[in-house]
């Protein structure tokens, strides 16, 4: 069996496969192919695979592996029938992606679809390990972008007043971002649409915003729900009022395969204070701040907008590592009689069936395609791409 790592697109620093899996991995009987330079970005050169077994090609014989493993989506009309390819494939937001697999007779596996309800899937999830990392960076991004220090100082010259955080939203993302928040020092406010999430925001050192009518609006996939346009208002209303005298605020809100929701609008911003800054992390889907630039930093109305869009991707040597982690664990689970197989029961691969804990809505599960065709437990995907 040989497993492909590709070089990712350039804008991306991160890479698959490092190193240290190439052990493991070997141990399930896979060779290792790696593109030459796949891992420069992130500090992992060619001699660091080379002196743990890997060899190192070129793009085209790493095309042509059993499995093929990437951040990124690469064009798979350059692939063969049978291949396998596992990759953040985003299907909802790109279902042209899923037809050209389907045309190519790729098997498409998205680690993006990985079920993270299920506890043996979340050595898998490359959605929360990635958004861990995106919530500490985006802490550390506004912090340096405020003309202030974070934590309480008692000086000869007087005291300095600690910053204050706002985090809209806590899942795993937020959840960071307010513990690496408090962990500089700040005072830490967070919100988000699941009522029983105050115990995990205070558990980590945040103080919870609630909002009136406030429910548990969470899915059963484990994501948010979308919202009235009454209650967004309301709760946009809330938190903004509790954000004007803050020194950074920073946006979580996502809802799976849909545009990021408006939080913070710009009647909003315009009552911040000035030299705030926000960090929207959620520029790449649109933005949660109706004045988000995607991957630009500007400033409108005296306040500082960051909208940088993979945050993961500039601590690329640790996001690496993780993702590699999450990759390296789902792959040994395709190995069976040293070779590859997809196991149609397995719940990880193809979504729990209908009626069961975890089925949501045909979705669930990494399997997008096998050899063109859609699973049939992925009903809405196929809506989508029909």
């Amino acid at each position: 069996m040989r497993l492909g790592v590709l070089l990712e697109p350039d804008g991306e620093n991160r890479v698959a496969i490092v190193p240290n899996s190439l052990r493991k991995l070997g141990k399930e009987g896979f060779e290792v192919l790696v593109q030459s330079g796949a891992g420069v970005r992130s500090n992992y050169p060619d001699s660091k695979y080379e002196s743990k077994g890997a060899k190192i090609v070129s793009r085209d014989e790493v095309m042509s592996a059993d499995l093929l493993v990437a951040i990124h989506m690469p064009d798979a009309s350059s692939m063969s029938p049978g291949q396998m390819l596992a990759c953040v494939a985003d299907p909802f937001r790109h279902p042209e992606r899923v037809r050209e697999a389907m045309a190519a007779g790729v098997t498409l596996l998205s680690m993006d679809m990985i079920p993270r309800r299920l506890s043996r899937a979340q050595s898998m999830d490359v959605n929360s390990s990635q958004d861990n990392l995106a919530g500490y960076k985006a802490v550390l991004m506004g912090a340096a972008h405020i003309s202030k220090v974070i934590p309480m100082m008692t000086t000869s010259a007087g005291t300095v007043k600690p910053a204050k955080f706002v985090i809209m939203g806590s899942g795993v993302a937020g959840l960071q971002a307010i513990a690496t928040a408090k962990r500089l020092g700040g005072v830490v406010y967070a919100s988000d649409v699941r009522k029983s999430a105050a115990e995990e925001i205070e558990s980590v050192g945040g103080r919870f915003i609630e909002v009136e009518g406030m429910d548990d609006f969470e899915d059963e996939s484990g994501y948010a729900k979308p919202l009235t346009p009454e209650f967004i208002q309301r709760v946009n209303d809330t938190v903004c009022d509790v954000a004007k005298n803050a020194d950074v605020i920073i946006t979580t809100a996502r809802i799976f395969g849909r545009p990021a929701p408006i939080t913070v609008p710009t009647s909003a911003v315009k009552s911040f204070k000035d030299g705030a800054v926000i960090v929207d992390m959620n520029a790449d889907v649109g933005g949660n701040c109706e004045l988000t630039r995607p991957g630009k930093i500007v400033v409108e109305h005296g306040i500082k907008i960051i909208g940088i869009e993979n945050l993961p991707g500039l601590i690329a040597s640790t996001a690496s590592m993780l993702y590699s982690n999450n990759l390296t664990n789902f792959a040994i689970t395709l190995v069976e009689g040293g070779e590859l197989r997809l196991d149609l029961d397995d719940d990880v691969i193809v979504g729990a069936p209908e009626g069961s804990e975890f089925y949501v809505a045909g979705m669930g599960g990494v399997l997008i395609c096998m050899g063109g065709v859609i699973h049939e437990n992925q009903s809405r995907l196929a809506g989508v791409v029909n």
